[in-house]
């Protein structure tokens, strides 16, 4: 079982990323998937998630409007579209699979 993320960096306020997460050795189309993110200093906390056929998402309060959690099940790949970032979204973005299994994490940097 593999979760690959990428697409962080750093980026100006008010400025978008989009990561992805890639994922094998397991069926992706049967689970539902979630992105976190810990900040520094900070505990871990739940960003998005996304049901096993996308038909249904939650996302954050503090995201949402900005964060959209999209998947394709086709590319076993599930994606974070981050928009109008602020310095608060600064943090390690992990992507989660709900049997324990978790990326390494991309850092998002978000600063002038």
């Amino acid at each position: 079982v593999q979760l690959v993320e990428s697409g962080g960096g750093l980026v100006q306020p008010g400025g978008s990323l989009r990561l992805s997460c890639a994922a094998s050795g397991f069926s992706f189309s049967r689970y539902a998937m979630s992105w976190y993110r810990r900040a520094p200093g900070k505990e871990r906390e739940l960003v998005a998630t996304i049901t096993s056929a996308g038909g249904s998402t939650n996302v954050l309060d503090s995201v949402k409007g900005r964060f959209t959690i999209s998947r394709d099940n086709a590319k076993n790949t599930v994606y974070l579209q981050m928009n109008s970032l602020t310095p608060e979204d600064t943090a390690v973005y992990y992507c989660a699979a709900p049997f324990g299994k978790w990326g390494q994490g991309t850092q998002v940097t978000v600063s002038s």
